[in-house]
């Protein structure tokens, strides 16, 4: 007996299927969207990081040590999402350390902010420093990229991050 297929041959197939991603890394990894936005998404990032530090300053200001204390939690909790966030989405993208994962750029941007008071100057300061130290990924940051996934991803810009941070504390003392 033979069954006859309810589709005519001459109706064009299904659509295959889009590989499913892991949305709840995609969207970590993205910080949100930042990733997705054009030109320089890892710029959008740390301004998104930048304005997100602003906000939490001015709600807890004065409180500089409890400042301290969240964004060190906020950092801590990037890490802890942002590393198997992006090992899972640049698995699922097929490609080595894509830009659209900006978790990495949030991390960074959050440590160089870690003890600045609430001033733009400063903020602006650690934005710049930041990014110039990412671009350029001085000794060690380059070997970090070395490192398996979500960690060579990650910890470069933490890296990075650290620059920015002991610039921006002697400009602090000096200014």
């Amino acid at each position: 007996m033979r069954i006859e297929s309810a589709t005519p041959p001459s109706a064009t197939p299904l659509p295959v299927e889009r590989e499913q991603k892991t949305a709840w890394a995609f969207l970590i990894a993205t910080f949100f969207g930042a990733g997705w936005l054009k030109p320089a998404p890892g710029s959008w990032a740390s301004a998104a990081a930048v304005l997100l530090w602003a906000a939490f300053a001015w709600g807890l200001h004065p409180a500089a040590r409890l400042l301290a204390l969240t964004l060190g939690c906020g950092i801590t909790l990037t890490l802890v999402l942002g590393i198997p966030a992006a090992t899972i989405a640049e698995r699922e993208s097929s490609r080595h350390d894509p830009g659209f994962i900006v978790i990495d750029e949030v991390a960074g941007q959050w440590t160089a902010l870690l003890f600045c008071p609430l001033d733009w100057r400063y903020a602006l300061l650690a934005f710049v420093l930041f990014r110039a130290f990412d671009i350029v990924k001085p000794y060690p940051a380059r070997q970090l990229e070395r490192l398996p996934g979500g960690w060579g991803i990650v910890f470069d810009d933490v890296a990075a991050g650290l620059y920015a941070l002991g610039i921006v504390s002697l400009a602090r003392l000096w200014f």
